[in-house]
């Protein structure tokens, strides 16, 4: 007897993250209905960037062009202290992901506009279906399957729905993680904080930086938000409540005490927070996947919290539409937390660490260890929140780090087609999994055996051509920019095998065999030092 689905995967959170894997399984295939507790968008704007990763992802789902509309470059990051000393500043060089007339490193974005957008994009995928509203009251699973009860706010009515696989996308308070007893380890600071959104009146000088105002007492980050939107997030003294800012009047003296006046702003909304470090035990129970901030809370300091939660969905989306089409077997899902786990702790460890320098709790030895370049480095130096991502455990054929191309994101630079189409390089390949040949047609490099593992996953095999040379085969590209041939001979290698997701699996160097089962497993520990304490 055929198991009946009423979607292959459930949905609970439809935020930034349970948008993006919406967009991401919809649009592979797969069949979707989401779970949003609340009718309309939340209101206020907590995350304030994106970079060109998470804007690679969007190109892959097709909306990028669109959501450039509503963000903004962001022009470079700055730490200083109110007397004006620069303590620090990371600028930000053109994107080596999408370039196309050099695009931005980073964006600013308003958040409720970018997520309005997305929502726009999902209304357009006919195998997605959203029930807001809808409050998810019960998980249960089997060895088949996933049962979903969800009550709708206003009659009470329970409904349920019966999928292969369900993806807590709901929060750092995620009702699903402890529906299913994950334990959440960490801490919360005991600092609050007060966050100011802003309409802003009147250009003032450097506003586009985004600033950390260093200082013990009253550190500050001043962040230029897109769509004519600015904020201030600023921390209370102990003695300060949220009941003494009942009022605008009340949070403008905060302002004034930066120099913003009325004649700058005029304050939209406010609010009040606390910073987290916390990591769930695990990602996974059985059918039932933690992404986003169900899975990991972060500091805001490096600016990847949502976008973290972004780049899980995308992960668990290719692979669960991947199986769902029958073209990967369920051992994928033991790919995602190795992949994913390590990515959080890494922008946990550097959210950690930046908000020392805001809070001048840093050392200047500190901050010139933040700053040190290492020594005979095969890769060209870039500070952390700059650098490319890179894969450090999972689906991997070959050892990563400095000198090696596996785990590393295969650059984006302009390139052209066997007829002379040119265009990014994502727009040109094929989708899926493919090898990519140094001025050699891959597949001569592979022995049969070899060639038969990637032809299994339906690979492509592309040769990229120097723009001095003849193209010899229809699928061969031009390296217009003379970008990607250099970076592969950086790393030695003839040939590399990229995934969907375009980090690089394997290469020549150390062996194109299709990679096994996971590389490594993820620890269970959260990134930063924090209580042993246990939330679920």
């Amino acid at each position: 007897m055929t198991e009946h689905y009423d979607a292959d995967v459930a949905l609970v959170g439809y935020g930034p993250t349970g948008l993006t894997a919406a967009l991401t399984l919809a649009g592979k295939g797969a069949r979707v209905v989401a779970f949003e507790r609340d009718p309309d968008i939340y209101p206020r704007a907590r995350a304030v960037t994106i970079n060109d990763w998470t804007m690679r992802i969007l190109q892959d789902l097709g909306v990028d062009d669109r959501v450039e509309r509503v963000v903004e470059p962001q022009r470079a990051l700055r730490w200083v202290t109110y007397d004006g000393h620069e303590v620090m500043r990371v600028e930000h060089p053109p994107s080596t992901l999408g370039t196309r007339g050099s695009k931005p490193r980073f964006y600013n974005i308003y958040q409720p506009a970018l997520e309005a957008e997305l929502r726009r994009c999902a209304d357009e995928r006919d195998n997605l279906t959203v029930r807001f509203g809808a409050e998810v009251v019960a998980v249960d699973q089997d060895a088949d399957g996933v049962t979903v009860t969800a009550r709708d706010r206003v009659t009470g009515e329970e409904t349920t729905v019966r999928t292969r696989y369900a993806i807590a996308a709901d929060g750092g308070s995620s009702p699903v993680r402890k529906l299913c007893g994950i334990p959440m380890h960490g801490d919360t600071g005991n600092t609050l904080w007060i966050v100011i959104d802003c309409r802003v009146k009147r250009w003032w000088p450097d506003r586009d930086f985004l600033t950390f105002w260093t200082d013990r007492e009253r550190p500050v980050v001043d962040i230029a938000l897109s769509a004519g939107n600015h904020r201030w997030e600023i921390p209370l003294k102990p003695t300060e409540t949220e009941a003494d800012f009942p009022t605008d009047a009340e949070v403008w003296p905060l302002l004034r005490a930066l120099g913003v006046t009325g004649d700058d702003v005029e304050i939209h909304q406010y609010a009040f927070y606390r910073h987290h470090v916390r990591m769930a035990e695990t990602y996974r129970q059985g059918r039932v996947f933690l992404a986003g901030d169900a899975a990991h809370l972060m500091p805001p300091w490096a600016g990847a919290g949502m976008q973290t939660g972004m780049r899980d969905a995308y992960d668990l989306g290719w692979k669960i539409a991947g199986i769902v089409r029958g073209e990967l077997g369920e051992e994928w899902l033991d790919t995602y937390e190795p992949e994913r786990r390590p990515s959080a702790e890494f922008y946990t460890r550097i959210a950690v660490a930046l908000g020392r320098v805001i809070k001048q709790e840093a050392t200047p030895a500190e901050i010139e260890a933040m700053n040190a370049v290492p020594p005979n480095l095969v890769t060209p130096w870039e500070p952390p929140l700059n650098a490319p991502p890179t894969l450090t455990a999972g689906w991997l054929r070959g050892e990563t780090g400095d000198a090696s191309v596996v785990g590393r994101y295969l650059p984006q630079p302009l390139a052209c087609d066997a007829v002379g189409r040119m265009d990014r390089l994502d727009a040109l390949l094929p989708g899926g999994f493919l090898l990519l040949g140094n001025d050699v047609d891959p597949a001569t490099l592979l022995t049969p055996e070899e060639k038969a593992g990637w032809d299994a996953l339906g690979a492509s095999y592309v040769a990229v051509r120097p723009r001095t040379a003849y193209t010899r085969a229809a699928t061969d590209l031009v390296d217009l920019e003379d970008a990607l041939l250099p970076w592969l001979d950086r790393y030695g290698v003839q040939a590399i095998a990229v995934r969907p997701d375009k980090f690089v699996a394997a290469a020549d160097k150390t062996g194109l065999a299709v990679p096994g089962r996971p590389s490594a497993t993820a620890s269970h520990q959260a990134a930063a030092p924090h209580r042993k304490e246990e939330i679920r």
